[in-house]
């Protein structure tokens, strides 16, 4: 993803960081990604040994394949619409500006920005055991401006993140208020 295509930067804007959701929040959609590719599976073991004339029928055995191909499409395509909303979810921070990139499914997307002298307060929240053994959390941005506030979730070290966007952000309030 080519971060251009989203942001025009200006001439002095360049790219402090750009933070994706922890990669530890993609597991549970992984093992339920393998459980749900292992039923079909167990399904034909059990047919083999319980109903073996269903895989002999010149109709059953098609539609069984047909509901298992229609299974294992709709499967697939559960994860990818995941894995694609987790991938191209996005934080990006520059000296003059914070930019939340959020993939709604497949073909819809929010992109949020606000100028980092208007952040007001930003809280950092880990909340629970495994968050705070993979050190990741929300951040809540409020802001001075339209949107008055950013939930950013399940980013990786927030603390860190939401101190290094307040030092940007007390910079640029120094840059525009001697520069107006």
């Amino acid at each position: 993803m080519v971060i251009t295509a989203f942001i025009r930067q200006k001439l002095y804007e360049h790219i402090v960081y750009k933070v994706r959701r922890h990669i530890i929040t993609l597991v549970p959609a992984i093992l339920g990604f393998l459980v749900l590719l292992a039923i079909p599976v167990a399904l034909y073991l059990l047919i083999t040994r319980l109903f073996p004339e269903l895989l002999l029928g010149a109709f059953s055995y098609p539609l069984l394949v047909l509901a298992g191909s229609i299974y294992y499409l709709s499967v697939i395509l559960f994860f990818y619409t995941y894995f694609v909303s987790f991938y191209l979810d996005l934080l990006i921070v520059t000296n003059d500006r914070l930019l939340h990139i959020e993939q709604q499914g497949l073909f819809a997307r929010t992109i949020s920005e606000v100028d980092l002298y208007k952040i007001q307060d930003i809280t950092s929240a880990i909340d629970g055991f495994i968050p705070s053994i993979f050190n990741y959390g929300n951040m809540l941005i409020q802001t001075a401006g339209a949107v008055e506030k950013f939930i950013i979730t399940s980013v990786p070290h927030p603390e860190m993140l939401r101190q290094a966007i307040l030092d940007l952000a007390e910079a640029d309030r120094k840059f525009h208020h001697s520069n107006p």
